[in-house]
């Protein structure tokens, strides 16, 4: 049975007090952070800037997985190779040079991987997918999060398990990471559907109320349903 990674969206912490909030996860052992790295022009917000970044890696030695969601790809990808990132992830949709990107990556020693928006189709990734390390699949539109009525798309199960059949297909070992409303409620259903790496946030591990500890038990109880 593959590992589920736990990737908690440091968007979703206090960033008021930053380096707490890494530590705190740290302390509940969460190996990897998932970074929004956002332009404001791919989608309305900003949740943390390049120097931000620069400063998270001097006091963590966690893993960086970086999300860009930006109509300048290759600026943000160069940016997060020189911080020193463990992966970076990057959106199909406003990407020119696909397969350049995913060299650039990969020659920096950090795992590449792909974002799909929720209405773009697997099949964009027929002649990459090889070289990916994971597929990210949106399950709301990105960078609105803020929107606390919107639910995720009611084919991301279908999506899920059509991108796994097509990996499993291709005897790869790639990754499929689900992003967007990844709750204790949906959590069994997507691990189900065969995503093994969530990106948690304020419907999981970052749940108010609750300490992080409280919460990734519950995340935790979450996956084992969906495993059983």
């Amino acid at each position: 049975m593959k590992k589920i990674t736990l990737s908690p969206s440091i968007m979703c912490a206090d960033l008021v007090n930053l380096e707490q909030s890494i530590k705190e996860l740290e302390q509940n052992g969460l190996e990897k952070v998932h970074i929004d790295v956002i332009d404001g022009k791919f989608s309305p917000s900003m949740p943390l800037g390049i120097e931000t970044i620069k400063r998270m890696r001097e006091v963590t030695d966690m893993d960086f997985d970086v999300h860009i969601m930006s109509t300048n790809n290759e600026y943000f990808i160069e940016e997060m190779i020189n911080i020193g990132v463990q992966g970076i992830t990057f959106h199909y949709e406003t990407s020119l040079h696909t397969d350049r990107y995913i060299n650039l990556i990969k020659e920096s020693g950090a795992k590449a991987a792909v974002a799909l928006n929720p209405a773009t189709s697997i099949s964009v990734l027929d002649y990459t997918l090889e070289s990916l390390d994971m597929v990210c699949l949106m399950l709301i539109n990105p960078g609105f999060a803020t929107n606390k009525g919107e639910k995720q798309v009611p084919y991301a199960m279908k999506k899920i398990k059509d991108l796994k059949e097509t990996i499993a297909g291709r005897s790869l070992h790639t990754s499929i990471q689900v992003d967007g409303r990844v709750s204790l409620t949906t959590i069994p259903e997507l691990v189900k559907a065969g995503a093994d790496d969530l990106v948690l946030g304020s419907t999981s591990l970052f749940i108010k109320g609750n300490s992080i500890e409280q919460n990734r038990y519950s995340v935790l109880d979450a996956i084992k349903k969906g495993q059983a």
